[in-house]
């Protein structure tokens, strides 16, 4: 075991969008921090991605095992890499609305009122779009929360076969909006090129040790501090110390992270007398709907639309239903790479092309729709092993949004001849992961407190999306990158 000589002001483990946005917020501010990532820098992101890699799928899978609630073995679609599953994301940055923060009724139950509402977040919405360069446009989609300042850059322009589908939806009579996107220099801006890096690249006191894989943390006698963090670097063990640890490891690993650090006085896990580290797992309920482009096209550009018209429901469904956006190229899109027998599906329609025209001739659109907090949709492990028991709820609700996406597209696109295949992403499909370290002011009820430190543990902190008490239906990214500066403004007044 060697042990690291320095002690730092905060340790963050993880470079996603919580841990490597924090690196920056505290670095500017002069704190001494240890940056531990498992991964190394990666050679291409997936805005980067030409031809059909998208579909080597191998390339965006953890090298590892994780298990279902059956127990069958899975590799899972995450990204060990210095800014995290931000190198394989949209990019889209959209803030939850001001009802998302409400308890909602929706038909398969409560989505719970969250602690802190809109207004805390919107200063944070506000900083977090300006730091990763989010091009967008307000005052297109009725359900769009108020806002203290317009968008930094105006928004992405779209590619004419997408553009001619949102004028079509429009005279539908819906309101296809401009979706808010970060861009910078070298493509979507990630936590990588936007945090981690310049925090470094400008000199400031942060050590970044990648392939170092923290493997536990240690406490002192009472339990009450966290005093050395364990990792693996090369083989070999190492300790490290800091005034603060910080998590942001995505939700699942997080709360895995927490499991296995087990001790006498945290036996089931650490910070865990509720007995909800690990549980209430959401990761939305998705589905990928193809149709015929109008026109031939690149298959590598950003998404530039989304649809919340049935967010809150319709006349026909008084419930939540969702978000739908448009996929952009098809060739960039990890996510959708799990989905190749929808393209299967599309070759009937477009006999004799192969994988990559197919992708030239086709448009996709995704659909999200809200799974609720539950229990026994959990993160636990079992004789050393990761599993993840999750079964999908509020499923009415997602189909309704698919049957209405349908009807709509049916409708307005004749090119297709009404076939729109279809396709549900599968569990090893991580992305949206929230909710197994939920804060809250009850440590009964909860795992973290507002300023989503563990209730149990004095100087231990988690700001990835594991805090959410509910998933909404958009993305989390910019709701993660808004908490980890709103925590970091906290932990810089405490370090003061």
């Amino acid at each position: 075991m060697i042990i690291d000589d320095r002690f730092y002001d905060v340790i963050i483990v993880g470079t996603g969008a919580g841990g490597g946005t924090l690196t920056r917020k505290l670095a500017e501010a002069g704190k001494k921090i240890l940056v531990l990532e498992q991964g190394e820098f990666t050679d291409k992101e997936s805005s980067e991605l030409v031809e059909v890699e998208v579909f080597k799928k191998e390339d965006y899978h953890a090298p590892e095992q994780w298990y279902d609630r059956e127990g069958e073995p899975f590799n899972p679609q995450t990204s060990y890499c210095v800014g995290g599953n931000t190198k394989i994301y949209s990019g889209a940055f959209l803030r939850f609305r001001e009802k998302d923060f409400e308890q909602v009724q929706h038909q398969d139950g409560i989505s719970p009122e969250w602690p802190l509402k809109y207004q805390d977040f919107e200063p944070y919405y506000t900083e977090a779009e300006k730091l990763y360069r989010t091009h967008g446009k307000a005052g297109d989609d009725p359900t769009e929360p108020t806002r203290s300042q317009d968008y930094p850059i105006p928004p992405v322009d779209r590619i004419p076969p997408i553009q001619e589908i949102s004028d079509r939806l429009f005279k539908y009579g819906l309101h296809p909006a401009y979706l808010p996107i970060g861009i910078g220099d070298e493509g979507r801006t990630d936590s990588e090129d936007t945090g981690v890096s310049p925090a470094i690249q400008a000199g400031h006191d942060v050590t970044l040790k990648t392939s170092a894989k923290v493997v536990a943390l240690h406490t002192n006698a009472s339990g009450s501090e966290v005093k050395a963090v364990e990792a693996q670097i090369n083989g070999q063990s190492y300790l490290f110390m800091g005034h603060i640890v910080v998590l942001s490891c995505g939700a699942i690993n997080s709360a895995a992270l927490l499991l296995r650090s087990a001790n006498e006085k945290h036996p089931r896990g650490l910070a865990n007398s509720s007995d909800l580290m690990g549980r209430n797992l959401m990761k939305h309920l998705m589905t990928v709907i193809l149709q015929q482009s109008p026109q031939p096209h690149s298959g590598l550009f950003q998404r530039t639309m989304y649809i919340n018209d049935f967010y809150w429901g319709d006349e026909d469904f008084p419930y939540p239903m969702g978000h739908i956006q448009d996929a952009g190229g098809i060739l960039q899109d990890v996510i959708f790479s799990e989905s190749p027998p929808i393209l299967s599906v599309a070759a009937k329609l477009m006999p004799g092309f192969g994988l990559k025209q197919l992708a030239k001739r086709s448009l996709g659109w995704w659909l999200q729709t809200e799974d609720l907090p539950d229990p026994n949709n959990r993160v636990r492990l079992t004789d050393n092993k990761l599993y993840v028991d999750y079964t999908p709820n509020n499923l009415e609700a997602h189909d309704r949004l698919l049957y209405r996406w349908q009807e709509v597209l049916k409708t307005t696109d004749k090119q297709s001849r009404g076939i729109h295949p279809y396709g549900t992403v599968p569990i090893q499909v991580v992305a949206h992961q929230c909710g197994t370290c939920r804060f809250g002011e009850n440590p009964q009820t909860s795992v973290l407190n507002l300023n989503c430190r563990t209730h149990d543990v004095e100087n231990l902190y988690v700001v990835d999306s594991s805090f959410f008490p509910s998933s909404a239906a958009i993305g989390p990214a910019l709701t993660v990158i808004a908490n980890a500066l709103r925590v970091g403004d906290y932990l810089i007044e405490q370090l003061s």
